[in-house]
């Protein structure tokens, strides 16, 4: 059949998401294993997630150190010989950190696992932190931020997260001595009480035949032993600031970056995914509202969005852009008059059909393969949810009502509450 290039596709309606669930296991040691057992290729992805330690005002940067580190050196490997090792076996390994949890990714062929697989219970279990690659990580973390804090954009979000979060890991935004409170004495403390299987999740997707999930089982079972009984991973409370606006003035700037929003709902809160819906009309999609007046009509900026973060013990709303530094005062009026009109008028039946369509597909375009699948879970997982979220969304997504929308903008989008950064000029 010859492909009609003037007739538009048959339009269909998305009736439902079907998610891969995971088999679970826990081994004796504590650890819990989550497989995602799928495709057809010999590639697994092997996800190693720890909950960050409670927070030490005095020790700030431990946990991102620690992890970012963990691959710099073991008591029989140096950082180069890590590479060489993963490298020569065709495989990948990152550390990633996050606001909550901490994270070592393997990408390996199945078939180089019992090669690769050493070298990471090595990183997890040895890894030393020696003071020569400390202090090489010190001195180009610093040069980071001195790069970082010539860019706006930078300063307004870590501003803005100080305001909503205070002393935690959320808010917290280094200076340069800040680094000179790391000490590899308290890397290697830190490293021992938070590296441990009672206190890790393993995700484990891709093919995965009886032998691979055996392999990975025993290099992470008996050896892999708790140091300590009481690993502490609760966080201090988030207090706001009482202090709403913040105006860093750079008097030869020609952007001016603007960041605004309050401290709001996390995932597990019921009103979550109607505030998706809402937060996408206002600015989470090419064609939301802040995108069609601030840079399509006024052309204020090249790009403006509004985003929702969920964190495990709290979360925000916020707007950010970069405008030319002349108009941006002209730029805060036009976002808090988005702002109140959805507070004061009913988003019309065929701009919320389009933004339910645009959330749907998005969602369903996520499900690209096994990875993503697994990625899905981990929002459920560490929220505390269940797959039931995932349904609840999709219906709220399809039903919430104009009026609902409404009462929401009410309750999340008061503009003398939000919190307002700017860096340049205004």
């Amino acid at each position: 059949m010859m492909l009609q290039r003037k007739k538009a596709p048959e339009f269909r309606a998305i009736d439902n998401i079907n998610l891969i669930h995971p088999a679970h296991q826990k081994l004796d040691n504590g650890c819990n294993i989550f497989c995602f057992n799928s495709g057809d290729q010999e590639l697994v992805r092997i996800e190693w997630i720890f909950s960050n330690l409670r927070f030490d005002a005095e020790k700030p940067l431990l946990n991102m150190a620690v992890n970012t580190m963990l691959n710099d050196g073991t008591k029989t490997l140096t950082a180069a010989q890590i590479a060489d090792k993963v490298d020569f076996y065709g495989a990948f390994l990152q550390v990633e950190y996050g606001y909550d949890h901490s994270m070592v990714v393997l990408y390996s062929l199945n078939k180089h696992l019992h090669h690769t697989l050493p070298v990471i219970k090595d990183i997890i279990c040895n890894s030393i932190f020696p003071e020569k690659e400390l202090e090489t990580f010190i001195r180009n973390q610093q040069q980071k931020l001195q790069v970082s804090m010539q860019k706006n954009d930078y300063v307004a979000r870590r501003t803005f997260n100080k305001a909503l979060y205070g002393e935690t890991l959320y808010g917290l935004g280094a200076e340069l001595d800040t680094y000179k409170t790391l000490h590899r004495a308290d890397m290697l403390d830190h490293f021992s009480k938070m590296y441990q299987p009672a206190n890790c999740v393993m995700i484990i997707a891709g093919k995965i035949e009886p032998e691979t999930l055996s392999l990975i089982t025993e290099t992470f079972d008996a050896a892999w032993t708790n140091s300590t009984p009481v690993i502490d991973t609760t966080q201090p409370a988030a207090v706001a600031s009482p202090e709403h606006f913040y105006y860093i003035e750079k008097p030869d700037a020609l952007q001016s970056a603007i960041r605004m929003g309050i401290p709001a709902i996390n995932r597990a809160h019921p009103d979550f995914p109607a505030l998706q819906v809402l937060n996408t009309v206002l600015g989470g999609y090419f064609g939301s509202r802040l995108m069609a007046n601030i840079r399509e009509d006024k052309g204020y900026t090249y790009g403006i969005g509004a985003g929702m973060s969920s964190l495990k013990h709290g979360g925000a709303l916020f707007i950010a852009t970069e405008v030319g530094a002349d108009v941006c005062e002209l730029a805060v009026r036009e976002i808090e008059k988005e702002l109140n009109l959805l507070q004061n008028e009913l988003i019309a039946e065929d701009e919320l059909s389009l933004v339910r369509n645009f959330l749907l597909g998005s969602l369903l375009g996520s499900l690209e393969n096994v990875f993503s699948h697994a990625d899905k879970f981990k929002n459920l997982y560490f929220a505390g949810l269940d797959y039931d979220y995932y349904d609840r969304y999709v219906h709220t997504v399809k039903t919430v009502s104009a009026d609902a929308l409404q009462q929401l903008a009410a309750r999340y989008l008061n503009f003398e509450q939000f919190y307002k950064v700017i860096v340049g000029k205004y």
